[in-house]
């Protein structure tokens, strides 16, 4: 995590999803050198999982990592499998913040949570804070190295770190298409009325599906600002693995430009205010070619991944909207009040994108 996403609360009030006892003494019993009392606050930014920062009396910070505090879904919110996959990558080149323990007794902090090394650096959620961390001339590095990086990940041995058994190793989209067409309905909001397009085009993706190119550790949320970045622009961990598991890299590339956007990009609108529209970042056409340099992958069908991912986020964002109507955001208060509309104009898009692919 990093010191750009500022808490929502201060240490001394009360902060919803930590039992301050508990998990002191889960943290003095598990984590080496750790000096009590400890302060938790909550970092701002996240509409899924929750993410604390822990101070101890020494002043070393953590990150804890728990499920939302209600309308947990069943088959999301893995904490074991988010300590499996940074557990696993640490020893490998891929940047991951060192992993200190879980704890998956509820009876400590009513959900399984996970404890991982506070990374500092610089997380851009938009275009004013790209602009003041990065000069111009630093910043068109960034979006290579994160192509770059992601390519590295996608070149991991799943049977060396030991991930193999993380998912299935074919059919990713198909899957993929099937759970988030079910956690769509799923997370469905009374009065609010998409009239079957998110269906329509899901059904659309189903039939134009194309050959898997290989089978890799998939982030399945790979965007700038699931990264903190360092003083030098370059990848200093990747955060956020919360759905990540084995099938299609072409997945995660296609998702990476639907987040980025150029300069003067009016599909920027799609997921608010984009860091990458300040100047002097890549292009979205050069963060492409320069993973396929690195990778060596065919990225002729990337129209189809870009469609898939735009529907995909319109599905997640259903999901998170659905989930803040019913309380589940522990304090933070960012309106959630566009996103039916977000929703919607997702999945135009990505109706749009796959006609053209």
């Amino acid at each position: 995590m990093a010191t750009s996403s500022a808490p929502s609360e201060g240490a001394t009030a009360p902060v919803v999803g930590i039992d301050p006892g508990p998990v002191t003494e889960w943290f003095c019993e598990h984590v080496d050198g750790v000096a009590a009392p400890l302060s938790f606050a909550l970092i701002a930014g996240g509409r899924s999982n929750l993410t604390y920062r822990v101070t101890d009396a020494a002043g070393r910070a953590f990150a804890l990592r728990r499920p939302p505090v209600s309308h947990v879904l069943p088959t999301a919110h893995d904490m074991r499998r988010e300590y499996k996959v940074m557990t696993a990558l640490g020893p490998t080149p891929v940047p991951v913040p060192e992993t200190y323990g879980l704890c998956v007794d509820e009876s400590v902090n009513e959900r399984p949570f996970y404890v991982m090394n506070f990374v500092e650096g610089h997380i851009l959620r938009d275009e004013a804070t790209a602009s003041a961390a990065f000069a111009e001339s630093e910043r068109h590095a960034i979006g290579l190295n994160l192509a770059e990086t992601l390519a590295g990940l996608h070149a991991v041995d799943i049977e060396a770190v030991g991930l193999a058994d993380l998912g299935r190793h074919e059919g990713y989209i198909e899957r993929q298409l099937r759970r988030w067409t079910g956690q769509y309905q799923d997370m469905k909001v009374e009065g609010v009325d998409h009239g079957g397009l998110v269906e329509e085009v899901g059904a659309a993706l189903a039939a134009n599906v194309p050959d898997q190119q290989g089978t890799a550790i998939v982030h399945g949320d790979y965007r700038l600002d699931n990264t903190v970045l360092g003083d030098d622009g370059r990848v200093a961990a990747i955060l956020d693995w919360e759905i990540c598991t084995l099938g299609d890299p072409m997945a995660d590339i296609g998702l990476l430009l639907v987040y980025w956007s150029d300069p003067g990009d009016a599909r920027s609108a799609l997921i608010g205010v984009s860091p990458t529209t300040a100047p002097g970042f890549a292009s979205r056409a050069e963060l492409l070619e320069r993973y396929a340099q690195v990778s060596g992958r065919d990225v002729s069908h990337i129209n189809y991944y870009m469609a898939f991912g735009y529907w995909k986020l319109a599905c997640i964002i259903q999901g998170v909207y659905a989930r803040y109507l019913a309380g589940a955001g522990a304090g933070d208060t960012n309106s959630v009040d566009a996103f039916p509309q977000q929703v919607a104009v997702l999945a135009e898009t990505a109706a749009t994108t796959l006609a053209a692919q």
